[in-house]
């Protein structure tokens, strides 16, 4: 299989956290890709016609892409456990918030990095911000009990929207209003798998 890939990406690092969870490290061929809303990568349109990543080229079918659809391919044709059929709702729900929480804290960086400087819109980034932290706070009140079981995909999406989050946005201060939240990341933050996924210097 070959990963379009990009390092800084908290959607690319979820499917690579998956990647490892699952122990196919070796079946995965990484391939760097840069692109932008407004300048995509020719070869990733041609796998992906939205021209997002990640997408994952598979050798037996069609190139499978969004995140979410990615973790569950790896997952479910590989033996793994990270979508337990007596939680599924709980997981998948959690998964689309943490992933919610990923787009909005995406959409605020390239407010900045795509637009003149003359044409971004502060209120709109705010907006982006707002939520993104009431998907925080939200988990914070409602999931921690989740998160204290094992492993799953939501708690892998979690994990890798804290981290962006830290990443992208570390000067505004998510963990003074989501302190069980904060504690968790923590932990969590130091599975091999979250460590050795975590993006480059920003």
């Amino acid at each position: 299989m070959k990963l379009y890939y990009s390092p800084a990406s908290p959607f690319v690092r979820k499917v690579m956290v998956v990647i490892e969870e699952c122990g196919l490290s070796d079946q995965v061929e990484l391939i760097t890709t840069a692109t932008t809303p407004v300048a995509t990568d020719a070869a990733l349109k041609a796998a992906n016609p939205l021209g997002k990543l990640p997408a994952l080229l598979r050798e037996d079918g069609p190139a499978v892409y969004d995140s979410r659809v990615i973790t569950r391919y790896l997952n479910d044709e590989h033996g793994g456990a990270l979508y337990p059929a007596a939680r599924i709702w709980d997981v998948l729900t959690l998964e689309a918030t943490a992933d919610g929480l990923m787009e909005a804290a995406v959409l605020m960086v390239y407010e900045h990095r795509v637009r003149p400087a003359d044409k971004v819109f502060d209120d709109w980034i705010e907006a982006q911000w707002s939520k993104a932290f009431r998907a925080v706070q939200t988990i914070n009140d409602r999931w921690m009990g989740h998160l204290a079981g094992p492993v799953d995909a939501g708690q892998i999406a979690v994990g890798c929207a804290l981290g962006y989050l830290d990443y992208r946005h570390g000067d505004r201060d998510w963990r003074t209003q989501a302190p069980d939240l904060a504690a968790w990341y923590a932990k969590f933050a130091q599975r091999a798998s979250m460590a050795g996924t975590a993006p480059p210097e920003a």
